[in-house]
């Protein structure tokens, strides 16, 4: 087990590296955002190729879950960041450090986004790499089930808002304006709940072997992360900023679980 996480972790060193090579080149690291699923996706099959032991049903469920969700999420955010551009907020981010503190870009991006990326990357995984290794149960019971069931309602969830704010955008009468219909009236952050809902789904297939149940503190730091760090507080702090509608609607729309608005 211990050498199938340590061949994994190498790999996405490997492969975090030559992003920031490229992030260094392009001076832009707004691409790192696309490869977050896609590294995890990257992890699932890496544990599912090595992992020989492992439930077959199981290592399938949890190989086919990622790679929906990842591969989805990685298209639209890498087709997002080359109609938008630079992400204001990683921009912000290495500006500061290379006005401030004199880093150079490659140190500021190194230090700052790709070799922060690596280990949350890493351990958000956990349900879909510790999950696979396991030989028993030998067939996936009732927490499975729900585990998908709770899977497949984030990526829809995720999917759907995505939809709704893309449609939402390309329309230039709402240049400037908020987005409070469909599942946005509801959350201010449906694609954040729908990530949080896949992971906590993920977990609780792996959570029927023994080894899978300790990977919980993938969901909970994934959770963390959206609600108190990189999620939820720095894009409603440049929202904020830029939408003048935006106090009123964090006043009366859910901040991340969907609930009926405030009149």
């Amino acid at each position: 087990m211990t050498h199938i996480l340590a061949i994994n972790a190498g790999i996405l060193v490997v492969v975090i590296l030559g992003l920031w090579a490229i992030s260094v080149r392009i001076r832009d690291v707004s691409f790192i955002d696309s490869f977050w699923p896609l590294g995890m996706v990257m992890l699932a099959a890496a544990t599912f190729v090595q992992s020989e032991d492992g439930a077959s049903g199981r290592k399938l469920l949890l190989l086919a879950l990622t790679s929906v969700w990842g591969l989805r999420l990685s298209i639209h955010l890498f087709t997002r960041w080359r109609a938008e551009g630079e992400d204001p907020r990683y921009k912000r981010i290495l500006g500061s450090a290379i006005d401030k503190k004199g880093w150079s870009f490659g140190k500021a991006s190194l230090l700052l986004v790709f070799a922060m990326q690596a280990p949350l990357l890493f351990i958000v995984c956990l349900p879909a790499q510790l999950g696979q290794l396991a030989p028993e149960p030998a067939s996936t019971g009732w927490l499975a089930f729900a585990g998908k069931c709770l899977a497949l309602i984030g990526i829809g969830f995720e999917t759907i808002g995505d939809w709704q704010l893309r449609r939402f955008r390309a329309d230039p009468a709402n240049k400037g304006k908020v987005l409070d219909t469909g599942l946005w009236r509801y959350t201010r952050h449906p694609n954040y709940f729908g990530d949080a809902c896949v992971w906590w789904g993920l977990w609780l297939i792996a959570a029927e072997t023994t080894i899978g149940l300790w990977s919980i503190a993938g969901p909970m730091l994934l959770t963390w992360l959206l609600t108190r760090l990189s999620g939820v507080p720095m894009l409603e702090y440049s929202l904020k900023k830029r939408r003048p509608g935006y106090e009123d609607y964090i006043r009366r729309t859910s901040s991340f679980i969907p609930w009926p608005p405030k009149t």
